[in-house]
């Protein structure tokens, strides 16, 4: 989980349009990608386990998850960030930079003050004698479901950067 944190670091400190790029566009992927994946493929198979075996895919999934998708979403939108401030495009006049503004708080407030306290919830109540397997299968499966809507918000995001990117600033 360090390894993006250390890249994106370092392609700061050098300040090299193509590094920063590249930690931008992998981890961004990397971001879209899962939450597509929980979305589409994880979310409805969770919805058909039963609830032991949702909670036990959860109990699994979790941990990892909870370290991951903030570590992803944070260099993603740090990098972007730099990014638009290297070609001197982080301007709030841009239509682009506004939009994409937005959409950037969208997917933080749903990431921070969503996923994240659920997965919070699923790793306190795994550490109870007796876990409440009902609570963290749900948790699980709001997170998953959820995960879709946030896919949505993040390609609508693509699509304003590749329009940045093309210098359509005003869309």
């Amino acid at each position: 989980m360090l390894v993006p944190a250390v890249a994106a670091a370092l392609a700061i400190l050098v300040q090299q349009f193509v590094y920063l790029d590249y930690v931008h566009v992998i981890t961004g992927g990397l971001w879209t990608g899962i939450d597509i994946f929980m979305g589409i493929v994880i979310g409805p198979i969770i919805g058909r386990m039963n609830g032991p075996a949702r909670a036990d895919f959860v109990q699994r999934l979790v941990p990892t998850m909870l370290f991951l998708m903030p570590t992803l979403a944070g260099v993603t939108i740090t990098a972007g960030i730099y990014l638009a401030q290297l070609q001197g495009l982080f301007d709030l006049h841009f239509l682009a930079i506004q939009v994409a503004g937005i959409l950037v708080l969208l997917l933080a407030a749903q990431g921070f003050g969503i996923f994240l306290p659920n997965e919070v919830r699923v790793v306190l109540e795994l550490r109870k004698p007796e876990p409440d397997i009902a609570r963290i299968g749900r948790w699980g499966l709001l997170n998953a479901r959820l995960a879709g809507v946030q896919a949505m918000f993040q390609v609508a995001l693509i699509f304003v950067m590749a329009n940045l990117a093309a210098g359509h600033v005003n869309l």
